[in-house]
């Protein structure tokens, strides 16, 4: 049995799979989910994983590059807006439309599912190299 790190199965999975510049979606609970794409469904009640702690978690195994919000995060929900910054430190945002941000989506390796209920609280994450 795993003892530390992510313990969900479909993420470490994931996350142990990725290449350089692969994309990892964390979204809320009403983002839509492309067919065909791999579905991780952590929601069990609304708020119950938050996004914020959803990816405080990733960011501990997954060496991230840069990153993709939807530019009406930061209007529409400040307060996420402010503590993905502060996760992220110096990796790069990007911004793009909320349009724009469903349409990338189709090319995740995976999106994660969390029970997040704030608008906007989603994000792209392209996976880096560590060395």
């Amino acid at each position: 049995m795993k003892k530390i790190g992510v313990l969900n199965q479909g993420i470490s999975e994931v996350i142990a799979g990725m290449g350089h510049k692969d994309q990892l979606v964390i979204g809320d609970c009403g983002l839509p989910i492309p067919q065909g794409i791999r579905r991780i469904d952590i929601a069990l009640t609304p708020g119950v994983p938050g996004f914020l702690e959803t990816l405080c978690v990733i960011l501990q195994e997954l060496e991230v590059e840069s990153a993709v919000i939807a530019n009406e995060m930061e209007t529409v929900s400040p307060k996420m807006y402010e503590g993905v910054k502060e996760l992220l430190g110096a990796v790069p945002i990007h911004r793009c439309s909320h349009e724009e941000f469903k349409e990338m989506n189709q090319k995740a390796v995976a999106v994660i599912r969390t029970g997040e209920c704030t608008p906007y609280a989603n994000i792209i994450l392209n996976s880096g190299v560590n060395f």
